[in-house]
């Protein structure tokens, strides 16, 4: 993929034929820094936009609307929804003199760039995991080819190797031998890495205790986290939208077809007992910042996400329900969740 769309130019071309309304997006970015910044950003947000459109075209052709290997929710849209409705509302609402320009422009580049790569081999051992470490150093490689330079930018380099490392949800399989891990389970098992980088920067980089910027850096991948895990606080009906999308790549990475009985368990379990574990146990603001914008959604979402679990399991529990599979899981999911707005 890096060698079939290696050009910025290629792939602003490819975006503006396919889905202008991205470059609007940039442009309103790049507007809103320059105004609130000064002209001096505008140098840098150019470079950036080459990034995020590059990152993003290679994305959506990889597992996107693009590409032949489409993912329910590792796609151009999730990177979209941090860049545009998280990221967005974050300025919207702190207001965009919260944090300094560049590390707007970072936190852009996390949005795009976090997910790029989703089919890695596992290796087990290391706290960050196979695909968090492989999207690193494609995103390395991508700001080298849009302009950005190793030592004149290190502080943008080593801030999104340290947010990408921290998106890490629990990279551990559930047991050393499994050779099917499914990077759409993860879900299943630990919280986000973000909060825990220090105590683990021995384990993944020792060097970076040694970086002046590593502070800097170390905050951004708490706020890149929120932003990354958002979905909890923003609106009910998508929180259970995201909820139903990566149930969908769950069972497509695992082999199970939707519309099959075989998917129907595991869909209703990842829709509704493990949500709660999500949602109550593993999820946690890792920022003031996220916890500012997202929080109050969070606790209005509380008493939905519990109601809807209970709803599913009894409706499911019915012996008449039998044979039931997952795409019916997701509808039923789908119809419930407007009775609670």
């Amino acid at each position: 993929m890096e060698q079939q769309l290696a050009d910025p130019a290629q792939a602003r071309c490819e975006i503006a034929s396919r889905r202008a309304d991205i470059l609007l997006l940039f442009a309103e970015r790049r507007a809103a820094l320059i105004a609130a910044h000064g002209i001096g950003i505008a140098e840098c947000w150019d470079k950036a936009e080459a990034a995020l459109g590059l990152s993003l075209c290679r994305l959506a052709l990889r597992h996107g609307r693009f590409g032949d290997d489409f993912h329910d929710y590792h796609n151009e849209a999730h990177a979209l929804e941090i860049f545009e409705r998280r990221l967005g509302r974050m300025i919207r609402e702190l207001g965009i003199d919260a944090l300094p320009g560049h590390d707007w422009i970072a936190l852009a580049l996390f949005a795009t760039c976090h997910d790029l790569r989703q089919r890695e081999t596992v290796v087990t051992g290391m706290p960050v995991g196979s695909n968090e470490s492989a999207s690193i150093a494609e995103t390395q490689r991508i700001l080298d080819r849009c302009g950005f330079d190793r030592r004149a930018d290190h502080a943008l380099y080593l801030a999104l190797e340290v947010m990408i490392a921290g998106s890490t949800f629990d990279a551990r399989p559930q047991a050393a031998d499994r050779h099917d891990y499914n990077t759409a389970e993860v879900i299943h098992r630990g919280g986000p890495l973000a909060p825990h980088l220090e105590r683990e920067i021995d384990a993944i980089n020792p060097a970076w205790r040694e970086e002046a910027s590593l502070p800097r850096a170390l905050k951004l991948a708490l706020i890149a986290s929120d932003l990354d895990t958002a979905n909890v606080g923003e609106s009910f009906i998508d929180l259970c939208d995201s909820a139903a999308r990566l149930a969908s790549e769950r069972e497509m990475r695992s082999g199970r077809a939707l519309a099959s009985a075989a998917s129907g368990g595991s869909v209703l379990s990842f829709l509704s007992v493990d949500q709660e574990r999500y949602f109550f146990a593993l999820h946690r603001f890792c920022s003031a910042l996220g916890e500012q914008v997202y929080g109050p959604g969070k606790l209005a979402n509380a008493d939905k996400v519990r109601g809807l679990s209970q709803q599913l399991q009894q409706h499911f529990n019915d012996p008449a329900m039998a044979g039931f599979g997952g795409a019916e899981v997701i509808a039923v999911q789908r119809r419930l969740a407007w009775q609670w707005l």
